[in-house]
């Protein structure tokens, strides 16, 4: 792999210097570049951060047709989304191969990972985005910036915020199999305050995620319905100063299959999933603009149940009921102060802050199966308190620099102490840049881990130390002109390297009798990402994108459900005024996991089958105001099993119209 990367990069100097050669292009022709927030706490622009970053704003989020978070992760570099079953079904994302739960998902910068989940997971199954304005994807370890549970990496949801005159939209669609989708928003200001409204439903009649080539296959479906509220209200009573407020409020239900052994295709295995976020804030901008500030107190809340009623056909005679409750308030106080230019040092900023994080757990499962009773629970809570800082700036007009530090001190789980520092080399001559940088990341044990107890012995451990983890990260970007355009292709080539220690696993006692969490095992991971986008015109552009990821532990054993290629390509074409075509293809190798062979049976670990996904999103702008769409996923009717035991939703379809006004 280290071969691989080393021709790349030897390769792009070469490719630079033949560009040169290349006509030059009006300045009014380049490609705006994106400014993020997520990475530094600045904004930034893109190509300025060392760090794999990934946007997803709202036009592309419309133009490819994603309506669940799931959908728009999937072609993201470097991630691969493990889904188990449809809509609703838990999602895994596996960040440069890091662990699901060393993934941290934010809200407008609000931490949502469920306190109550046993491993401290998100789901990104559920999730719909009738609110999102923007995804920032940071791949890379962030707990320097913000804490535990960002060894990978970061994904923030930015919520859509009112501006202008106001503005209504609305959307209806209808589709296969049985599936209705309908929204309705409200945005802008007036005077003092701004606003934005949104709400959807959605249902759709689902498949049967349980394998077609598994015997227990019955055809049963796996319905899904969704209802989604959300307000962001500001007000600015001065100039530079905004009072916020967030509120939203998310209901799924959803149905789900067994993996038993053997597997079983349940028709009344249920789960429902409840979310609400609060949160109000004031950022201000003091001293003409030099200082920013902000305050925010966010309290979020989930509540999910599952429940398998026992039936008569299921050979396991399972029946189960599980509930998780978890409650989090997070206090945070943010500044950025911008300092004036001294000597080769342009653009500096200082940012400073603190946080305190008071979690709260309760959760209970109960099970049977073949007549044998099991339970687990945990009723516990948690405090952290942090104090981080950070620096960025630009030396001689070409070295954008950026450091962030961060302490953090937790009532149980042990402190943790985490840094990251960076560089983007700007070589304009060879139109290229060149980036580098070297972090540590953590993730604090759960409450489960601490204090759950469960049937057979299993007790939590108050004593375990936090994962921890140290990873760099080395790359190259060149734009390549040709066809008169300056920038017709970018090229991106990143070397990444994480290793992590003290991962908690369950430890059982010689006779089996009891068991326990340690921090025992270590992992390694290495991995090549690549992307290309080809903009050969003024109306369309290709993304295309590949990850090789090796993922192993202290033992050489692949880590599961890893894949160890995954690659992705994106084509937005408007060959007509109005009319836009975007085809998207999905790809992910094998990965080693917990087989399930044709009879639905526990056949051992071995590596999967590999699969490709087609997708295509249609839609015309009739007038201004009126645009019609049509969205198909998975036309080609793959088969593919993110996780064995769990194949991918089959062809769907929806077809409507957006209305604003």
């Amino acid at each position: 792999m280290r071969r691989m990367l080393l021709a790349s990069v030897l390769a792009l100097p070469a490719l630079a210097a033949r560009a040169g050669d290349a006509p030059p292009r009006d300045q009014t022709d380049l490609v705006l570049p994106e400014q993020v927030v997520t990475a530094t706490r600045i904004p930034t622009l893109a190509e300025l951060i060392p760090a794999g970053v990934t946007v997803i704003d709202r036009q592309t989020i419309t133009t490819r047709g994603y309506t669940m978070l799931s959908d728009a992760l999937h072609a993201v570099p470097g991630l691969a989304l493990v889904q188990s079953g449809g809509n609703g079904g838990n999602a895994s994302a596996f960040i440069r191969g890091t662990n699901s739960n060393h993934v941290l998902v934010l809200r407008d910068g609000v931490p949502l990972n469920d306190p109550s989940d046993p491993n401290g997971a998100y789901n990104f199954g559920v999730e719909t985005l009738a609110d999102v304005e923007r995804i920032e994807v940071v791949r890379g370890p962030m707990s320097g910036l913000y804490g535990s549970g960002a060894i990978g990496g970061v994904i923030n949801l930015i919520s859509k915020q009112g501006s202008g005159a106001p503005t209504a939209t609305a959307e209806f669609a209808a589709g296969l199999p049985r599936a209705i989708l309908g929204s309705a928003g409200l945005s802008g200001a007036s005077g003092m305050v701004d606003y934005s409204l949104a709400v959807q439903s959605r249902s759709q009649l689902g498949f049967d995620t349980t394998p077609q080539r598994e015997t227990v296959h019955t055809g049963e479906r796996d319905g899904y319905r969704a209802q989604v509220a959300s307000l962001n209200l500001g007000v600015t009573p001065v100039e530079g100063t905004r009072i916020s407020t967030l509120l939203r409020w998310r209901r799924a239900v959803f149905g789900l299959d067994e993996l038993g052994s053997p597997a079983f295709d349940a028709p009344a295995y249920t789960g429902r999933d409840e979310a609400f976020t609060g949160r109000i804030g004031i950022d201000s901008k003091l001293f003409d603009g030099l200082w920013d500030t902000g305050l925010s107190l966010a309290y979020v809340t989930t509540n999910r149940k599952y429940t398998e009623p026992l039936e008569a056909a299921d050979p396991n005679q399972l029946q189960s009921n599980g509930r998780y409750r978890g409650y989090r308030t997070a206090l945070t106080w943010t500044n950025t102060v911008h300092l004036a230019d001294l000597g080769p040092a342009r653009e500096t900023a200082l940012t400073f802050g603190a946080a305190h994080i008071f979690d709260r757990a309760r959760s209970s499962l109960t099970e049977s199966y073949a007549g044998f009773p099991s339970n687990q629970a945990v009723g516990a809570h948690a405090t952290s308190d942090s104090g981080n800082a950070g620096l960025q700036t630009t030396l001689f007009d070409r070295l954008t620099a950026t450091a962030n530090l961060r302490q953090e001190s937790a009532s149980f789980g042990g402190d943790a102490f985490t840094w990251r520092l960076g560089g983007v080399l700007a070589l304009p001559e060879l139109w290229s840049r060149a980036k580098a940088s070297y972090g540590t990341g953590f993730r604090a044990p759960s409450l489960f881990d601490l204090f759950g107890v469960g049937s057979y012995g299993y007790v939590g451990n108050p004593n375990l130390r936090p994962e921890r983890s140290e990873g760099w990260e080395t790359g190259w970007a060149i734009d390549l002109p040709a066809l008169g355009r300056r920038d017709a292709a970018t090229l991106e080539v990143t070397y990444f390297d994480n290793r992590i220690r003290d991962l908690i696993q369950v430890v059982y006692a010689s006779d089996f009798s009891s068991s326990t969490p340690q921090n025992i095992a270590r992992a390694h991971i290495t991995g090549v990402e690549t992307s290309l986008t080809l903009r050969p015109l003024s109306w369309a552009e290709a993304v295309l994108s590949w990850t090789c990821t090796d993922a192993r532990d202290q033992s050489g054993a692949l880590l599961k459900r890893r894949p160890r290629n995954t690659a992705s390509a994106n084509l937005r074409a408007t060959p007509l005024p109005g009319l836009t075509i975007a085809p998207e293809l999905v790809y992910a190798s094998g990965a080693s996991d917990y087989l399930v062979n044709d009879e639905g049976f526990s056949s051992g670990v071995g590596m999967t089958k590999g699969g490709l996904i087609f997708n295509l999103a249609v839609s015309y702008a009739v007038t201004p105001q009126i645009t019609l769409f049509a969205d198909g996923r998975n036309l080609g009717d793959s088969r593919y099993e993110p996780a064995s035991g769990f194949q991918t939703p089959g062809p769907s379809f929806l077809a409507g119209t957006r209305v604003k006004f």
